[in-house]
């Protein structure tokens, strides 16, 4: 394995203990169907936090809480001249007039 891969499956398995101690933890405290209702919630908020803080680190807009938000919010679509490279987001190259674009970000 390379060390993106091991740094990628210890990460993994960090959050896995993560939750199983928290599991853990609301179990032994609280009575089981108060519980399950505990514990289904704070699972959905350290996902929902750790996706946002993510998203952010991406430079990307954060995630809506059932979406995951625009990924296109911060920075728009360039397109490219297939035929000289040329940047622009007309219809035709205003460098060569060629319609053959590609999408870039």
């Amino acid at each position: 394995m390379d060390e993106a891969t091991k740094k990628f499956m210890m990460n993994q398995l960090m959050w896995i203990g993560i939750y199983f101690a928290i599991s853990i933890a609301i179990s032994l405290i609280l009575p089981f169907p108060i519980s399950l209702v505990v514990l289904i919630g704070v699972i959905i908020g350290i996902a929902y936090w750790r996706r946002r803080a993510m998203m952010r680190r991406m430079g990307q807009a954060g995630p809506s809480f059932f979406g995951g938000g625009n990924p296109f919010a911060s920075k728009g679509i360039d397109y490219y001249c297939m035929n000289c490279g040329t940047k622009h987001n007309k219809a035709s190259c205003p460098n060569c007039g060629s319609k053959l674009k590609k999408a870039g970000f």
